[in-house]
């Protein structure tokens, strides 16, 4: 078995090192090639090819966002901000980044700001449409574990909101109710009924935690993308969750009886109960969190949850190749994810404004020494 091809989705804001957003993300889109605007001009995106090499999408990561980096000090004082929610501000407000369009006149009349957060959305490579739905029951069920290790929104409009992914715990989920899809037709059914009902605008408007992608969605699919993990600032940290997403699909792919239809004591519908629990749960805790295991509905703390599955995924990773990127999982887990060090700056007496400025600082200082460590020759061709 070879590694699959992955890519990555990765929303974030502009703003000044003081920690205020600002929109930018039309001056970026003309100038740049490579960037998209979000429905909100406080945040822009770029993707990353797919590759298989994790040295390779390191540097992909890398390599756009040091270019974005220095076009914004060419405008100004202006930077990168790390989280995924409008930490200090301006979450009442709506910032077009491109008027004329009209399903960005949807999305601010149907959502409004709840919908202006940073995120990272991870596309993994499936060929077999039937395997691919397969691994999306699984991974839907699992996903409130990558939340749990990439919340990174504890603060909202100046507060602590007492969520540690407050992304997560307002955004809209649409429609409201999705099925574990138990075949390509059915998805491809059950799409076709939302369009015409007018619960989907068009087959890119399926907000949940995992969906199938594809370039001709739902028929042609050739790709899981993951889309609730938090911003994951750090390149290590985010390409570690990556390996263990990798790793856990490829234990499926090598074991199809962990499909959850088959391996979970649980009917359908009780597991979707569950997992949109988890996810709850998850927003709220994050790593601290007492979840409930699919398999049979037990309790089990997020942390531990993620243990068991790194071990189990370990030895693959390991004789795969790449168990030095799922390592820093461990880091996560003893150090705590990005929202847990933030409120312990707090618990500590430390100012919102200060915690975000120092974290500003901290996340170039980290590209910075990445890039120039392990990516100065792609960086600089």
């Amino acid at each position: 078995m070879g590694l699959l091809t992955k890519g990555l989705e990765i929303e974030i804001y502009t703003g000044t090192p003081q920690g205020q957003i600002i929109g930018l993300s039309d001056r970026i889109v003309q100038d740049l090639t490579g960037f998209v605007r979000e429905p909100d001009s406080r945040n822009v995106e770029y993707t990353t090819a797919p590759f298989q090499s994790y040295d390779r999408l390191l540097c992909a990561i890398l390599r756009p966002r040091r270019q974005l980096r220095q076009y914004l000090a060419s405008l100004g004082d202006y930077t990168l901000i790390p989280g995924s929610c409008l930490s200090l501000g301006g979450g009442q407000v709506f910032y077009r980044s491109d008027p004329q369009n009209p399903y960005h006149s949807y999305i601010e009349q149907t959502y409004g700001p709840t919908v202006v957060t940073a995120s990272v959305h991870i596309n993994i490579g499936i060929a077999d449409p039937e395997h691919l739905l397969q691994a999306c029951r699984l991974v839907r069920l699992e996903a409130p574990l990558y939340l749990a290790l990439s919340a990174s929104s504890p603060f909202f409009d100046g507060r602590v909101t007492g969520a540690h992914s407050s992304r997560w715990q307002v955004f809209p989920k649409t429609p409201p109710q999705v099925p574990l899809f138990t075949s390509h037709g059915h998805f491809i059914e059950w799409t076709e009924q939302q369009l015409q009902l007018g619960t989907m605008q068009n087959v890119r408007h399926l907000w949940a935690s995992v969906r199938p992608n594809g370039d001709n969605r739902p028929y042609n699919l050739n790709r899981l993308e993951l889309r609730i993990c938090d911003l994951v600032t750090n390149p290590l940290h985010l390409l570690a969750i990556v390996a263990l997403l990798e790793a856990r699909l490829m234990q499926l792919a090598l074991d199809p009886s962990l499909d959850p239809l088959q391996a979970s004591s649980l009917a359908p519908d009780r597991l979707l109960e569950l997992t949109d629990k988890n996810e709850t749960l998850a927003a709220q805790s994050s790593l601290d969190a007492t979840l409930f295991h699919w398999q049979d509905g037990r309790p089990i703390q997020a942390r531990d949850w993620i243990e068991e599955l790194y071990t189990s995924v370990y030895p693959l990773a390991k004789a795969q190749g790449f168990s030095c990127f799922l390592s820093p999982v461990q880091t996560i887990l003893r150090q705590g994810n990005m929202a847990q060090q933030w409120l312990q700056q707090y618990q500590k007496g430390i100012s919102l404004s200060v915690i975000l400025q120092q974290a500003i600082f901290d996340t170039e200082q980290e590209e910075q020494r990445l890039a120039e460590d392990l990516c100065l020759p792609a960086l600089v061709a």
